[in-house]
């Protein structure tokens, strides 16, 4: 019977190799290579979603430019509809066709997720949705009371594309410093 006995290879200097420390860095090279993978795979997973997100708001404010247009349009029928309505009836006709005009465009607007700003007189001044284009001092209503909306604003989807012009109310001078002596 023949023994044969298990030789370690030897290298080309005459050393031998240990195959577990050879088998053993290649398991920590290979570790290495599978985090970087997975690294690599968040990277590109957060990537995706933030191309997503930007895609998505693109297309939520792609038609803000033309809305905001439009909403001069709007302004400009409900004028119309104002001045039309102290006119004589011959002219009635005219004045439904201009209001049926204005609901019909209302209403494409509300589909694209555009509405008013809510901006009523006697309310606090909101500086986030509106602009304070004029002031007046009043004693009858507290500081900064909205006293007229002079220009409706509006919202798409969430943001204002165009703030309300108000008219606030400010306190007196004279008597509030009178008041304090």
């Amino acid at each position: 019977m023949v023994d044969k006995k298990k030789e370690t290879p030897t290298k080309s200097d005459g050393k031998k190799v240990n195959f577990e420390e050879l088998l053993a860095a290649e398991k920590q090279r290979s570790e290495e290579h599978l985090n970087k993978l997975r690294y690599m795979q968040a990277d590109f997973e957060n990537l995706k979603r933030r191309f997503d997100r930007d895609v998505e708001q693109i297309k939520n404010h792609s038609n803000e430019r033309l809305v905001i247009q439009l909403l001069d349009v709007i302004d400009e029928l409900e004028l119309a509809i104002n001045i039309g309505k102290n006119t004589d009836t011959q002219q009635m006709s005219l004045l439904e066709g201009v209001n049926m005009t204005l609901k019909k465009l209302r209403k494409i607007l509300e589909l694209e997720g555009v509405s008013e700003v809510e901006c009523v007189e006697g309310k606090v001044f909101d500086p986030s949705s509106a602009n304070a284009a004029l002031t007046e001092e009043r004693e009858d209503c507290e500081d900064c009371t909205i006293l007229q909306v002079i220009r409706k604003g509006y919202i798409m989807k969430g943001r204002v594309i165009r703030p309300s012009v108000v008219k606030v109310s400010i306190k007196s001078k004279v008597k509030s410093e009178n008041q304090s002596n």
